[in-house]
């Protein structure tokens, strides 16, 4: 079997990147049972209740691409770019599910938020409601931790406050030990450094700001490595989806500071 590969996501007009339409998707991993793929930034993983409108889906062109079922193991928000794994049977993919569940599958994620942390490094410990489209009140509230660290401060010449001349940014690690969702974006928000992009959790002044400036709309937010235990082997495998190339726009601004 042949794996394609295709180019980064291409720009609609205004500079908002969008998944390929005809493109095949980035092959990161394949074997008997697993198979894992780089989803651009805009592609839903399968059909949504809440995005109704959408018509292309990583399920379905996966599926096609391949020539035979799959099935979702997890899941990526829309916006969010980086490995994404499908398992080729029901039996691996309920296996593999589980140990995501289970938290026994490490993540790691890039993510560039609003402002400077006030530390190098640090751990959010902080409860969810289940379903982040619903009011939380009355909600059963899950337990949920988020590990970071800052891997670079940045202050643009962007003023959307007339207090401050610049903005201040920072790019972060991100390893979430639990898997709730939204949980990297709620958590971001609840220590007050909301991801760039984020339409629901974020600031749409700054967004739209950040936008302007580096000529790219889009969620920032990549799920850069998986690694767990293959299901049936259980060799270990860890699967890495490289940054796109709009994250080198991030270290090319200018009043960046490390």
């Amino acid at each position: 079997m042949e794996w394609g590969i295709h180019a980064t996501a291409p720009r609609e007009q205004g500079g908002r990147q969008h998944p390929p339409m005809n493109s095949l998707l980035p092959i990161l991993h394949a074997d008997e049972q697993l198979v894992a793929i780089a989803k651009p930034a805009g592609l839903l993983v399968h059909r949504s209740a809440l995005d109704a409108r959408e018509e292309v889906f990583a399920l379905q062109l996966l599926r096609d691409q391949l020539g035979r079922h799959v099935w979702p193991v997890h899941r990526l928000d829309k916006g969010t770019s980086g490995v994404l794994l499908f398992a080729l049977d029901a039996d691996s993919a309920s296996l593999a599910a589980q140990a995501f569940e289970q938290g026994l599958v490490h993540k790691r994620y890039r993510a560039l938020v609003r402002g400077w942390p006030g530390a190098d490094a640090g751990s959010i410990t902080h409860a969810l409601a289940k379903d982040p489209e619903l009011p939380s009140q009355g909600q059963v509230l899950l337990e949920a931790r988020t590990d970071w660290a800052c891997l670079r401060r940045l202050e643009w010449p962007l003023q959307t406050d007339p207090r401050h001349a610049s903005s201040r940014f920072a790019l972060l690690e991100a390893s979430p030990l639990s898997g709730r969702r939204h949980q990297i974006r709620r958590h971001f928000k609840h220590i007050a450094h909301p991801i760039i992009g984020d339409a629901t959790h974020g600031k749409g002044p700054l967004n739209r700001a950040v936008a302007a400036h580096l000529g790219l709309q889009r969620l920032w937010l990549h799920a850069l490595t998986l690694e767990l235990s293959h299901p049936i082997t259980g060799r270990p495998l860890r699967i890495e989806a490289p940054l796109g190339p709009e994250w080198g726009l991030l270290a090319n601004q200018p009043n960046c500071t490390a």
